[in-house]
């Protein structure tokens, strides 16, 4: 019996000797061991770490990236806007005994550091730059919280700004400036349609006007368009060109009928009933007849 109660003694001195020198580090970890309070040179890595029983207490330290969202704060920018702005940090322990011993909490303290630039970086910066050159401004940022960090062993992965927020009347103003931009480049965007329309059709006359058939090519063309849509009405364009034609043609012939008229004269029989009047010529007579026919003056005929 006294040698199993030895026995038992010692294996239960051992399980507890065991449970309070022996510590598992995991492959994200790192640990600073402090001996009677003095933190020791060396950091244990990954794996198993013995300590001596009450001389020596682990301290483990995390080194995966730690993302921290930054609360929403108020500010006015430096055209005068009230804005909210929210962000989110990425950041991790490069040094793991500074971030044991020269700072307390250093996720808190990054916070605090983090909270304090974001409304440094709104005063600074305008509403433009908020809203569209976010990308500097992250930089910005990333490196007003870094400076700190790198003196307490963490290392600031990356800053972004996750939204503005803006009043309800800012909001209006700048739906309202957007609109007036669109239509004006709705408008200038018409307007050199035209131009460049007005161009074409310029030199499209030109070359109609240099070879007229070409009129008539695009007048059956038409034709040929509008006859392909399957309409019940046929809308046919008429040139210019072909009525001053006609009204040439025409004026031409009420001139030649004008002139007929002043050689014909206006000696006509009169209507009957059974038919319209006859215009009846003068009888010319011959030149034979008209010489033996008359007399030759100064002699006498018997």
């Amino acid at each position: 019996m006294t040698i199993y109660s030895v026995v038992l003694a010692a294996l239960i001195l051992g399980a507890a000797w065991l449970s309070t020198s022996v510590r598992i580090i995991r492959q994200y970890e790192r640990g600073v061991v402090y001996r009677f309070g003095r933190v020791r040179p060396a950091v244990h890595g990954p794996g198993i770490a013995l300590l001596l029983p009450v001389a020596d207490r682990l301290q483990k330290v995390n080194l995966q990236i730690i993302t921290m969202p930054v609360p929403g704060q108020d500010g006015i920018t430096r055209d005068n806007v009230t804005v909210r702005v929210d962000a989110v940090v990425y950041f991790k322990v490069v040094d793991p005994m500074r971030v044991a011993v020269d700072v307390q909490d250093y996720v808190s303290a990054i916070g605090q550091v983090a909270q304090t630039s974001l409304r440094s970086i709104i005063g600074k910066s305008e509403l433009d730059d908020l809203l569209s050159n976010r990308e500097q401004l992250n930089q910005g940022l990333e490196l007003m919280i870094d400076s700190p960090a790198l003196g307490w062993g963490v290392h600031i992965d990356r800053v972004e700004i996750k939204d503005v927020a803006l009043p309800e009347t800012m909001k209006r103003s700048i739906a309202r400036q957007a609109e007036a931009e669109r239509e004006r480049r709705a408008r200038v965007i018409t307007a050199d349609g035209e131009l460049q329309a007005s161009a074409k059709l310029s030199q499209a006359a030109e070359t109609m006007a240099r070879h007229p058939a070409a009129l008539q090519l695009r007048l059956l063309q038409t034709v040929v368009e509008v006859a392909a849509e399957k309409n019940s009405t046929l809308v046919l364009p008429f040139p210019v060109e072909l009525l001053r034609f006609l009204e040439r043609a025409a004026a031409a012939e009420e001139d030649g009928r004008s002139d007929a008229a002043a050689v014909v004269p206006s000696d006509t029989a009169p209507a009957t009933d059974n038919g319209p009047s006859i215009s009846r010529a003068p009888h010319v007579p011959d030149a034979r007849q008209a010489g033996q026919a008359t007399p030759v003056a100064g002699r006498s005929t018997r």
